[in-house]
Formats: structure tokens, sequence, C-alpha cells
């Protein structure tokens, strides 16, 4: 799994060697209505398919995983799954940030934190900080995250200067609470059969594979994810360019 594309840009340390893999975790709730369980009970079992993912990918030799946990869109959820959600992902932070730490994880969390409850956002910094020394994968989980905002928070900072792509895609990673510039996405993977983007990563995405899988997001396993890397691996990125061997 070396198919990965460098965006050029300066290096930092540490750095991430391997591809940059994003998913879009869906289907908690349908999984949940399926089994005859309530909505808390899918994310729980969401947050178990996502710790087995994470070490699935730590395996793999996977740079940079970043998951889709929670959309700006989803305050729009009733309001007692909105708050078991955040106490599921502080739980989760609290639980995996050993874990994290042991197996050489960096944990970023990315998304705005204004509108988080405090007690997460401390936290967030918590582990964060613990995990800053990381250098075998970079965990990214989008929480209060919005493509699109991120996108118009980074040229509202720019002031009229001009960049570059590289340098944009830094200022993304900035205004989203990410110091480290990890490039474009490789491979997209989403669960739940839905074949959209969701405004996640939408700059990042932009020659990114992309992998649509049916099954819901607590069906999804190790042995799907080796299949969704494995299929990434048989395409063929020119990223606009053509193969000059094929065409004489």
């Amino acid at each position: 799994m070396q198919k990965s594309r460098h965006s050029g840009a300066q290096s930092v340390i540490p750095s991430f060697d391997g591809p940059h893999v994003a998913v879009i975790m869906d289907g908690n709730g349908r999984w949940a209505t399926a089994h005859g369980l309530s909505r808390s009970a899918g994310h729980e079992a969401g947050l178990r398919t996502a710790r087995e993912i994470v070490e699935a990918a730590v395996r793999e030799g996977v740079g940079t995983l970043t998951l889709y946990a929670f959309s700006s869109d989803n305050w729009k959820r009733p309001t007692p799954e909105v708050t078991a959600l955040m106490r599921l992902f502080r739980r989760a932070l609290l639980g995996e940030a050993k874990r994290c730490l042991e197996n050489g994880v960096r944990l970023t969390i990315l998304g705005r934190r204004d509108r988080l409850p405090s007690s997460l956002r401390h936290t967030i910094e918590q582990v964060e900080s613990l995990t800053a020394s990381g250098a075998r994968m970079h965990l990214r989980v989008a929480v209060d995250y919005s493509a699109r905002d991120a996108v118009l928070r980074a040229a509202a900072a720019l002031r009229g200067e001009h960049v570059s792509r590289e340098q944009f895609s830094e200022l993304i990673a900035r205004v989203d609470h990410d110091r480290l510039p990890v490039g474009e996405v490789d491979l997209l993977i989403r669960t739940g059969g839905e074949q959209r983007l969701s405004d996640f990563l939408l700059w990042e995405c932009a020659y990114a594979e992309l992998h649509f899988v049916d099954c819901l997001w607590p069906d999804f396993d190790e042995r799907a994810f080796d299949e969704a890397l494995q299929e990434y691996a048989r395409r063929d990125r020119r990223f606009g360019a053509i193969d000059a061997s094929r065409y004489g």
C-alpha cells in the first residue's frame, strides 16, 4: 500500500508515510433500527468498528486515517442523541488515548470547538498533547466539521494574499486545528450505501479514489477495509495525465 501522492508541501516532523485514507462512517442509526436497538446502541457499535479499523490501518501501513464522526449539520438531530454522542466522544477519547500512545498514533480532532461541551474540549486538548509524539500513523477524527466552512475560514484568513494550492491546504488544516499538512486524500471510503461526500474534505478529495459500500458502518470490518485497500491499489491514478507508454 504505497500508492500515495504527496502534496509537495514543506516536510514537517513527524512525517507519516503511506496513503491518506478517509472514511465516512455511515449507518449506525439504521443498523440499530434493524436490530431493534436504540440509536445510542448503534453509535456504541460504530465505536467498536472504528477501533477495529484504526488498528487495521496501523497494521496496513496507512499514513493518515481521517474519520468523519460528527458533521456541523448533525446538530440538527434530536438533543438527546446529540448529548449522548458528545458523552460517547469524550469517553472514547479517554479510553483510546493510551492505546494510541502505545501504538505510535498521533490523534487530532478536526472541526470547530466553540460549540463542544467544555469537558470535551478539555479532553481533546489532553489527548492531543499526550499523543503528539506519535509517528507511526496520524489519526484525525472530524467532529463538528464542515468542509465548506473550513474553506471559507481559510479564504478569509488570506486577506488577499496569493498562495499555492499546497499552502492553502496547510491553511485549511490549521483553521480546523491540525498543525500537520497531511496533503490530499488518496482513498475515500463511505459505508451505508450512500454515494456522496456530505461536506467532508471537499478540497482534499479533489483526486481521491472513491469506494462506496452498501454495508452499514457497524458491519464494516477489517476484511472489508482490506478489500477497499486492494481495490485502491488496482486503480490507475494519473491525476489528469496519460500513460505515455500506451500511446507511443
